[in-house]
């Protein structure tokens, strides 16, 4: 790559021609100001806080506008002096910030950016000591609705235009933008209305002032009254790295934590503010159903009973089901506790997933950020912008970047890019197949494409046939392995894009039916013909517990919710902010989460009640801490002790390949759909949150009623 040779503050360097000349200084350690410039931007250059001298130039310079290859060098050949500490530089800045406050309101002690504001630490840092200049009237400006999450307090606003310029570029609705000019000028969503984005709160992150902040968390903590704890986000099966800032018991905010290969710098709504549902509906003491109703009861109680039905039935009629939010601990501990009971009814696809056999053929096998190396891309029975709004934000970020073609079997949604609807009809994906479809072409044509396989098309009735016919144009599309024909240094387009974040773990650990054994429809089915009578359900709230029959129902779980109201026998458990874990992301991704907190009242951890339970079942355990339980998990499944890389699956044989899903007939009479039906309401947390609920009513059902 060309450089070009620069003298920064007296240093030479070698700086990348590509780079603005800020980040030219900042390589060469150098420490440049900045309120508009954010390295996934555009370039705005409006605040004028970045200046540095160039010398000879005849004025100062914005360094985020001005790019390495625009800096000649001087007359007689020597490298371009940049000067950013020099009296004329400082100066300049001094200006700067002082028109920036000139109309900025004196309200630091009341503003919750108060502390994480960097005007606050700008001004400090590059503003004139002396007394201002201006002593005119400081104006106002009213205060706009972006509905439940971000609270607006617009005379704070420097128009940097962050949010304007995320709304637009990374969350793809434009529904900020600017009115008016010079000091008119005003951050509006023009017609009053909410800012429509599931990646909304992103925009909280980025104001440098206190013009937006979280409406949730308005008031109630400084940053410095906060403990802080790495976690991973369990909220979708993307697994973002998040930050969760607890206060003695209570978690009072989730914030995002820098990964480039999972989520970079962004989260959900959902990941950033369903935390409030942590602290809502909590089980928090052991309950026995005793005439029709719920009673408290000690552990010991607790385990007696579980003990009584075990004893007074058999194998065959037991069964195991795992939730959505579980760590792999606690599925190792509950699948080796059914293995020494000899239970072969356990399964963790709640949802009626087609999906077993070997690893790569239920990952997202090009990993995250391969999405961005994609040029076609087939979504069958996927809405990525619920099922995983941060990997959406990735496929709109290719989208910009490259001649993209997305193509959608299922129903019309908007992606926020363009998406070339093919209907709703599952036979269209066997035209595709049979190459007899026009988007056949563009996938074979395409250097690296890529398919991906929603819940909408893994669940249903014919969903072995669906992944059979995907497979097979993953093998004539050159999307696999080193034969494929555009197979460039092992490509593999072929993805499952998973919902639930403890999907991939229990898959990993074996977690489904054995020999003869039921999956999760036919533990309903037997439940309800009096087959099925002990049910163990690990936090397992999202399928029709109401149909389980006359069966024992045993729920270990955090909240009070659909598998708890059925329970017989209620072990509280820990939320995913109270434990440490390890989860795996749909790519395959091991990731380790800290605990943040401790769980209310007698709550364990899940691993921890089980293995205490299968003392008293007779099927004692053989890990008595945590490391011997990772030690176990290792010692099942390898490649948990890779933390943090996600796996290589572009090898595979046909014969793998071969093997996925089984051919039979499709059924054209159900049209393809989507998994989630309400984003902000999928799991036991999120309906528990009331900032959840408020986000449901403004943008799902009175969008709904809109549109009837």
């Amino acid at each position: 790559m060309a450089t070009r040779k620069l003298i920064v503050d007296g240093r030479e360097v070698d700086a990348e021609e590509t780079l603005t000349l800020l980040q030219a200084c900042e390589q060469a350690g150098a420490e440049i100001p900045r309120f508009c410039f954010h390295e996934r931007l555009s370039v705005a250059g409006n605040c004028r806080m970045c200046l540095v001298e160039w010398v000879g130039a005849p004025k100062p310079q914005a360094s985020c506008a001005l790019q390495v290859k625009d800096i000649f060098p001087n007359k007689d050949g020597t490298p371009a002096r940049i000067n950013t500490t020099s009296p004329y530089a400082r100066k300049a800045r001094e200006g700067v910030m002082e028109f920036l406050l000139i109309n900025h309101p004196l309200d630091c002690p009341i503003c919750d950016q108060g502390g994480e504001c960097d005007l606050q630490d700008q001004a400090m840092g590059y503003g004139r000591a002396a007394f201002h200049r201006f002593n005119e009237n400081k104006r106002a400006v009213e205060d706009k609705y972006m509905g439940p999450l971000v609270k607006t307090i617009m005379t704070r606003c420097i128009q940097c235009t962050r949010c304007v310029r995320f709304a637009t570029e990374v969350a793809g609705v434009p529904d900020l933008g600017a009115t008016g000019r010079g000091e008119d000028m005003e951050i509006t969503t023009y017609l009053e209305k909410a800012f429509e984005s599931e990646l909304s709160g992103n925009v909280v992150d980025l104001c440098p002032v206190g013009a937006l902040t979280s409406k949730p968390y308005a008031f109630n903590a400084r940053p410095w009254e906060l403990r802080k704890t790495e976690s991973i986000d369990v909220m979708d099966a993307q697994g973002c790295n998040i930050r969760v800032d607890t206060r003695g018991p209570q978690v009072m905010r989730v914030l995002p934590r820098l990964n480039e290969d999972v989520n970079e710098e962004w989260i959900s709504d959902k990941a950033r503010h369903a935390c409030d549902g942590l602290s809502r509906q909590r089980l928090d003491r052991p309950y026995i159903r005793v005439g029709g109703k719920l009673k408290p009861a000690s552990w010991a109680e607790a385990f007696a009973a579980i003990a009584a039905k075990v004893k007074s039935t058999t194998p065959d009629k037991m069964a195991a089901i795992v939730g959505d939010l579980a760590a792999a601990e606690e599925i190792k501990a509950l699948k080796d506790l059914m293995g020494g009971l000899r239970v072969k009814n356990i399964d963790c696809r709640q949802d009626g997933a087609k999906l077993s056999g070997k690893r790569q053929t239920y990952l997202f096998n090009s990993g995250i950020a391969g999405v961005e190396a994609a040029d076609a891309i087939l979504l069958v029975g996927a809405n990525p912008r619920w099922d995983a709004p941060v990997l959406n934000a990735r496929i709109r970020k290719a989208w910009l970047a490259s001649p993209l073609k997305v193509a959608n079997i299922g129903p019309v949604v908007d992606l926020t890019y363009p998406v070339e609807q093919l209907g709703a009809d599952i036979t269209t994906l066997e035209a595709i197949a049979n190459g007899s479809h026009a988007f056949a072409k563009t996938l074979k044509d395409a250097k690296r494409p890529m398919i991906i396989l929603g819940s909408g098309a893994i669940t249903r009735a014919d969903g072995a046939a669906v992944m059979a016919l995907a497979a097979k144009i993953a093998r004539d599309s050159g999307m696999i392995g080193p034969a494929g024909s555009h197979a460039d240094g092992g490509w593999n387009g072929f993805n499952i894009l998973h919902t639930a974040a403890s999907r991939v773990a229990a898959l990993d650990l074996g977690f489904v039916p054995g020999q003869g054994g039921r999956d999760v429809a036919g533990i309903v089915d037997g439940a309800q013909k009096g087959e099925i009578d002990f049910i163990y359900l690990l936090g397992a709230d999202e399928f029709d517990v109401a149909h389980l029959g006359r069966a024992f129902i045993v729920y270990q779980g955090s909240h009070g919710d659909a598998g708890a109201h059925h329970a017989d026998v209620i072990l509280p458990g820990a939320a995913y902010t109270e434990k440490a874990g390890t989860y795996v992301n749909f790519e395959g991704r091991v990731q380790q989460a800290s605990r943040a907190a401790f769980p209310p009242g007698e709550a364990k951890e899940d691993w921890a009640i089980l293995r205490a339970l299968s003392d008293v079942l007779g099927a004692r355990l053989p890990y008595d801490d945590r490391a011997a339980l990772l030690k176990a998990l290792v010692g099942d499944v390898t490649h948990f002790s890779d933390v943090g890389t996600a796996p290589l699956h572009a090898d595979t044989s046909a014969a793998t390949w071969e093997s996925i899903g089984t051919s039979g007939p499709l059924d054209a009479r159900t049209p393809v759909g989507h998994a989630i039906a309400d984003y902000y309401l999928t799991n036991a947390v999120a309906r528990a949150s009331e900032t959840m609920a408020a986000c449901s009513r403004e943008f799902v059902t009175s969008s709904k009623m809109a549109a009837e």
